[in-house]
């Protein structure tokens, strides 16, 4: 039988705020455990919550992007669970009225766009930080679990796709898209590393033609691209082998174990029934007026979608596309600068992503010195023959260094081709007489003799001359001289 995977992706941003999404503590992982926390966040009898209307921005700027409608009016809910780092015993969060539902987030995958749905994006906040103390850091093995409320109540929203995604690849492509839009929205770091941005995955097979789902099992614990897109190749092969041995799946939650290279059985999986969700009564429903909305579309920065097909039309192919789309905001914003400045979109892609980009990675700085007129004017330089495309890269360190403008620089490091036709021809005539055994190779047919020549005229002048144009003289000489 031929077995057809669904997949969907639950993703949780932690949004950058400078307080927390019902009280003013201060949003800081870098504190001192336990001190950024009030009764509020703690869950103390009598505090009250009050939302935080940048976290609400926050997820319609989210919600936009992902060509979401949006709620006029949504509800804040308890979600009801019991768990050491919950201080409250329920969590708030919404359930049925969430603030964003109904979009979409397109991606390629294998030359084809494929449309995943965004079922909803909810604001919640965030639990507090266990940390298990023991060999692993699992709470299996664990001798002590230190908690740290400093994260308890931090701005969270959670983005949940349909299932609509087939593949583990398929899964990692749409990941790293939502994360990209995220960080350029600005709305939260994105880092994976540190845990802002968050994958969890529900996986199930069905029999390929099928429109029943199967049973779902959710998989936690993935703090990369790669191990989200292992997660769920093994949890599909480990799936299709259980049913195809007869055992019966259940819906749990499994833990991916990244040094194992697989999935294992944390507990069984809650149905919203399990929460026991009810409107929150200190919170009256948050309305959002069509004007807010749209004034939060009109500040949308351009998305990396729009940016990929942007670049596609000023003449990049779809890989550089993309590899542009991805680059830091400085390299991004020098190339628009050089093709305002008139640079072939191909060769500013090329001296951007390549070379700046290795020297911004070489030294940990930004490239102050270096703006897209001056881009535009190096690579007018390699295109017209003043210097070589090896001399170029000796000017751009010069501009990068702050010696002035890649004429200058060229000029002051002696870096100027020859390209004067007469001075150039004289040394051509010398090295042809001196290499007559080359010269009869090239006229009996062996063309890469050429090469040959053309290196002994550049080593003669001090590798200063026009290659092209001297590679012409010899060609010339030699046509005249048959």
């Amino acid at each position: 039988m031929s077995w057809e995977a669904v997949i969907g992706i639950e993703t949780h941003v932690e949004l950058s705020t400078r307080s927390k999404m019902f009280c003013g503590c201060v949003v800081d992982f870098g504190a001192a455990p336990n001190t950024n926390v009030c009764p509020v966040c703690l869950g103390l009898p009598g505090a009250l919550p009050v939302p935080n209307r940048k976290a609400i921005e926050g997820i319609i700027a989210i919600g936009l992007a992902l060509n979401c409608e949006i709620t006029e009016r949504s509800v804040f809910h308890r979600k009801n669970y019991f768990y050491a780092d919950l201080p409250k015993n329920y969590q708030i969060s919404q359930y049925d009225v969430p603030v964003c539902h109904d979009g979409h987030l397109d991606v390629e995958v294998d030359g084809q766009t494929r449309r995943v749905g965004i079922e909803r994006a909810h604001m919640e906040e965030d639990t507090g930080k266990s940390t298990h103390v023991g060999d692993g850091g699992r709470i299996d093995a664990a001798s002590a679990t230190l908690l740290d409320f400093n994260r308890s109540g931090v701005p969270l929203v959670e983005v949940v796709s349909r299932p609509d995604i087939r593949s583990a690849a398929e899964a990692r492509v749409y990941a790293q898209e939502l994360r990209a839009i995220v960080a350029e929205l600005g709305v939260s770091d994105a880092r994976l590393e540190e845990g802002s941005i968050r994958f969890d995955a529900n996986v199930s097979i069905r029999p390929e033609g099928s429109e029943e789902l199967g049973t779902k099992v959710e998989i936690k614990n993935m703090n990369s691209f790669r191990s989200l897109e292992r997660a769920i190749e093994f949890e599909i092969a480990r799936q299709i082998a259980a049913v195809e041995a007869g055992e019966e799946l259940v819906q749990e939650t499994r833990h991916w174990d990244e040094e194992a290279g697989e999935t294992l059985s944390m507990r069984t999986k809650e149905g919203s029934s399990d929460y026991r969700y009810f409107a929150d009564p200190d919170l009256v429903p948050l309305v959002v007026p069509a004007d807010w909305v749209e004034e939060i579309r009109s500040t949308l920065p351009e998305l990396p979608e729009q940016r990929r097909k942007r670049y596609a039309g000023l003449g990049l192919d779809p890989k550089s596309a993309e590899i542009l789309s991805a680059s830091s905001p400085v390299i991004r914003g020098l190339f628009d600068d050089a093709l305002d400045a008139g640079a072939p979109a191909p060769a500013a892609f090329n001296w951007l992503t390549g070379e700046v980009t290795a020297w911004m990675r070489r030294t940990e700085s930004e490239p102050s010195n270096l703006t897209g007129v001056r881009v535009a004017a190096l690579i007018e330089l390699v295109d017209t023959g003043v210097v070589s495309a090896t001399a170029a890269k000796e000017v751009l360190e010069g501009v990068l260094a702050g010696e002035g403008e890649p004429r200058a620089v060229a000029e002051a490091r002696d870096l100027v081709q020859v390209s004067d036709r007469g001075e150039l021809a004289g040394a051509v005539e010398e090295v042809l007489a001196a290499n007559s055994d080359a010269v009869e190779r090239y006229r009996g047919g062996e063309e890469k003799v050429i090469g040959f020549l053309v290196g002994q005229v550049m080593r003669q002048t001090g590798g200063k001359a026009d290659p092209k144009l001297v590679n012409e003289l010899i060609r010339e000489s030699l046509a005249g001289n048959g």
